[in-house]
């Protein structure tokens, strides 16, 4: 899945937490989140300048905004690797449960179907046969 692509699914996905998503879904979606909220944390700065308001609110409506798709998205992401989007409460365990869910972020899913729907991405292609008197 390309970068725009898992952006749109997610943004697409807003609030659902049912079904799957493959590992470049998430990451590509943690990327666009910081990247755009560095470019909003920016133009807060600029209108804290300009304004004196301590208060980025800016920077706060994107992580309201972006905070239900991004749940979303590691619950469905919890769900390609065949786990419960329980497992998410992990994060609220000091060092230890991010550290967990990092890596269990990043191991590929389960392949075809898993109790939580079908596999998000196209099956690999099969392996190429030369033809005899090649």
């Amino acid at each position: 899945m390309d970068f725009w692509r898992a952006i749109r699914s997610v943004f697409s996905k807003y609030a659902i937490f049912a079904g799957r998503a493959p590992r470049s879904e998430l990451w590509f979606w943690i990327l666009f989140t910081t990247l755009v909220g560095a470019g909003v944390g920016i133009v807060d700065r600029a209108i804290d300048v300009l304004i004196g308001d301590d208060w980025g609110a800016l920077g706060a409506l994107w992580g309201f905004g972006t905070l239900v798709p991004f749940f979303a998205v590691c619950v469905r992401r919890l769900h390609d690797i065949d786990r419960s989007g329980w497992w998410l409460l992990l994060f609220f365990i000091p060092f230890f449960g991010g550290v967990l869910l990092i890596v269990w972020f990043c191991f590929p899913g389960t392949r075809g179907y898993n109790r939580f729907g079908a596999n998000p991405l196209p099956p690999p292609p099969g392996p190429r046969h030369r033809e005899r008197g090649q």
